[in-house]
């Protein structure tokens, strides 16, 4: 005799996948119809962990699915007998024919069941951030925050992420990550639909512990930059390292290497709810344009990249992650004419640009529950003279520590953590590259209630931060600030 699934359990199957899994649990009630109420089929698990590996289903649905495979039935009432219609009887036969498959490997038949499917083999995921921040008290230039439009005296509610996400193995050696930001920017403040990402990974093994990246993507270079938006929990990123790439993201290739054990490592920290930054191999190689996101290059030069960095995981099972990285490439910065003593003028560069060239640690403790990371970096880049008629390379120091901690709840997760941001250096972004002078602390709390959505508020003290956009370049001064953010998940 078979039993169907629920009608209850089948709401909890998600989209991908959905036939081959709602196939797999009635037949485990075939199987597991002589076995104790609470044991689940094992070919029933090892057929959603082989769904989850593949990534036709999350790990979050993985546990619900298995739960719900495992969740006693009360008895009820045998019904009455019915004709079996012919449509029954397919989807009988159906059934047998996984349970028959799966009480071995299963992986052959979710294979075959993936083949040619392309939609299967492809997931849509994102995020948006709606937020609110407002500025209490300053000295100086009206406070600026390069990469945060919505601090501006004139703003009030303003979305600063919308993203949309497009990833998937395609095939056995070929991954395809594709990003969308719905609230981009040209550079005017007007909301654009941006390209964030668009790559593919070309797995040179069957392991897939080498691949070669190649499209515009995150460029390997500081942790904080290469950990999504999405998980940290402070708005913006530390000027000393995002300053080496703004927007995080370029135009290259390049080669990542990473174990197995590393790579499982770096899947966890970011399914457990760590805040990792993702998987961009133990150790990285690349070359890529070097003017920054979505910018055409200028001098047909390109920068050179070096990351390493492992997940260590001690016996008791916190984790700890050290790495390194340096950058060195020539960059062309963007000038406009600048008037100053009654006179006007443009600064000069070299044509093939000016040296920029960067080194960095990284140490982090990852909040199990107390938290510390940090970052340094020191080097030299393009910075407008103190004369203000030529752009030269000169030397740049800072960084940022943070400690956090994440307490699980009844309420939620909640993540209070406070941030000391460093910089002294030039913002090569910035037209004419001036000087930027930053030092300021932030006291932030994130509540994710829920998963899908999260609430996050933040006073940040100012004690300095160089007005970067406008010239002649002041100081803001003991400034204070809150900002509200609610990004919700999907």
């Amino acid at each position: 005799m078979v039993f169907r699934l629920r009608q209850a359990d089948r709401a909890l199957i998600p989209v991908r996948g959905s036939a081959l899994l709602s196939a797999a649990l009635a037949a485990s009630c075939v199987v597991g119809a002589a076995r104790p109420a609470h044991a689940a089929n094992p070919a029933l698990v090892r057929l959603l962990q082989v769904l989850r590996d593949k990534g036709s289903i999350t790990a979050q649905e993985y546990e619900e699915i298995r739960a719900v495979a495992e969740a006693p039935e009360a008895p009820a009432a045998a019904p009455p007998a019915a004709p079996v219609s012919a449509k029954d009887a397919e989807q009988d036969k159906a059934i047998a024919d996984v349970t028959a498959a799966t009480a071995g490997n299963p992986a052959p038949v979710v294979s075959r069941a993936l083949a040619g499917k392309w939609y299967e083999r492809l997931s849509v995921r994102g995020y948006t951030q709606f937020r609110r921040e407002e500025v209490f008290s300053a000295r100086g230039a009206v406070l600026e925050v390069p990469a945060d439009r919505s601090v501006n005296p004139n703003e009030s509610f303003g979305i600063r992420r919308g993203r949309f996400v497009i990833s998937g193995d395609l095939a056995d050696h070929l991954s395809l990550y594709a990003q969308m930001d719905f609230s981009g920017s040209a550079g005017t403040g007007d909301f654009v639909l941006q390209t964030r990402d668009l790559y593919g990974d070309i797995w040179l093994d069957k392991a897939k512990t080498f691949r070669v990246r190649l499209g515009q993507s995150k460029v390997p270079f500081g942790w904080v930059n290469l950990q999504s938006s999405q998980n940290r929990a402070p708005l913006e990123r530390p000027d000393a390292l995002n300053s080496a790439v703004e927007g995080e993201r370029d135009l290259g290739a390049t080669v990542m290497w990473g174990s197995t054990t590393a790579r499982q490592r770096f899947r966890d920290l970011t399914a457990q709810g760590l805040k990792g930054s993702g998987d961009y191999g133990v150790a990285a190689l690349g070359l890529y344009s070097g003017q920054g996101l979505n910018r055409p290059d200028q001098n047909a030069d390109v920068h050179a990249v070096a990351r390493v960095s492992y997940p260590f995981k001690t016996s008791g099972g916190r984790f700890i992650e050290l790495g390194a990285q340096a950058y060195v490439g020539r960059f062309v910065a963007t000038t406009q004419p600048i008037t100053s003593g009654g006179s006007t003028f443009t600064p000069t560069q070299p044509g093939e640009g000016v040296l920029d060239q960067r080194v960095a640690l990284t140490a982090v403790v990852y909040p199990q529950p107390l938290g510390v990371e940090t970052e340094w970096t020191i080097g030299e880049g393009p910075q407008l003279a103190d004369d203000l008629r030529s752009i030269q390379s000169r030397r740049l120091q800072g960084g940022y520590v943070q400690a956090n901690y994440r307490l699980r709840h009844s309420t939620g997760t909640w993540f209070p953590f406070v941030r000391w941001n460093y910089y002294d250096g030039a913002r090569k972004f910035g037209r004419n590259a001036p000087r930027d002078d930053v030092n300021e602390i932030d006291f932030g709390l994130e509540l994710a209630r829920w998963t899908e959505v999260e609430v996050t508020g933040i006073y940040s003290r100012t004690l300095r931060r160089t007005r970067t956009s406008t010239f002649p370049f002041e100081l803001t001064r003991n400034a204070n600030r809150v900002g509200f953010q609610i990004q919700w998940n999907y």
